[in-house]
């Protein structure tokens, strides 16, 4: 069994292109009785349009330097994976982000393992779920090169194989495939003054104040709905 972990960077611009892409394959030992990590594989790509600041300065990626790289291009991603081993399935932390942005034509159509959703399902008591939170949260070790600098394509795909490895350490691959195709729901608010904090323990102004927002996503405005609907439930079986 081999999952490919692929981790990309983008120029942030409109719309938004590829600039770096990374794979690390996590692939069973039965010999060994467990999972191990390769090394990464990672490219380059040299954007076609503009490149936002904001992007520059999470990843350090700048027109200049890659100015002698190929643009990114379906092709040029399907010849990328094509030339790795044959992968089971894909993963990515919060997936749907390298989904969309690499289509299904050149990852051949196979399934997604999304490692932030595992993680909210597997680690429902985790300060946070970004990819670099965990790893120091669930102690892993990777004191290396290979996971430095974060915000680049290559120690990114490095630091979530390892978050892979901890949760194939709990949980079955179909465990992951499932979580990942299950419906989100919000058990803590994701934003704001109050994230991280369950829906019941937000004041109820706050709540009202959410649901009459404009540019509120519908999993977060029926999280919040819901809050409200059950202390007005409560508050009616104690009056």
């Amino acid at each position: 069994m081999r999952l490919r972990v692929i981790d990309i960077e983008t120029s942030g611009g409109q719309p938004s292109e590829i600039i770096e892409i990374a794979a690390v394959d996590v692939v069973g030992c039965p010999d060994e009785g467990g999972w191990r990590a390769e090394p990464a594989v990672s490219r380059l790509y040299r954007p076609l349009g503009e490149m936002s600041v904001h992007a520059m300065a999470v990843h350090h990626l700048t027109p200049s330097a890659l100015a002698g790289c190929v643009p990114c291009c379906e092709r040029e991603l399907t010849a990328f994976l094509a030339a790795l081993p044959p992968a089971d399935a894909l993963v990515a932390h919060n997936a749907g982000f390298e989904r969309d942005h690499i289509g299904p034509h050149a990852t051949g159509g196979l399934p997604w393992i999304c490692t932030l959703r595992a993680a909210r399902k597997a680690w429902p008591d985790a300060p946070a779920y970004s990819n670099q939170v965990l790893r120091y949260w669930r102690g892993v070790a990777l004191d290396d090169p290979r996971a430095m600098p974060p915000h680049r394509a290559a120690p990114d795909a490095w630091v979530t194989a390892h978050l892979l490895l901890d949760l194939l350490a709990e949980a079955s691959i179909e465990d992951l495939m499932a979580w990942t195709d299950a419906p989100r729901t919000l058990d803590r608010i994701p934003f704001g003054k109050h994230r991280g904090t369950p829906w019941a323990a937000i004041p109820a102004d706050y709540l009202e104040w959410l649901l009459g927002r404009q540019d509120l996503s519908a999993e977060v405005a029926e999280a919040a709905r819901k809050a409200l609907e059950a202390r007005a439930t409560a508050a009616e079986a104690a009056a």
